[in-house]
């Protein structure tokens, strides 16, 4: 999914949002990524991360 490019006055933020967002999917191995919303705006987003350790040696 693509953002829009056209220039707004929310523009800058919800840029600084998805740079957050990209920076933590490229980081994150096993888990999830929670994007709070409160009047149409992003509030919180929260990273779930699992750490997995395998049982075999």
């Amino acid at each position: 999914m693509a953002l829009k490019s056209e220039t707004t006055q929310r523009e800058p933020r919800t840029l600084e949002i998805a740079n957050q967002i990209a920076d933590i999917l490229q980081e994150i191995k096993f888990g999830s990524i929670e994007i709070t919303i409160h009047e149409s705006k992003v509030v919180q987003i929260e990273r779930k991360e699992k750490l997995r350790f395998d049982s075999k040696k």
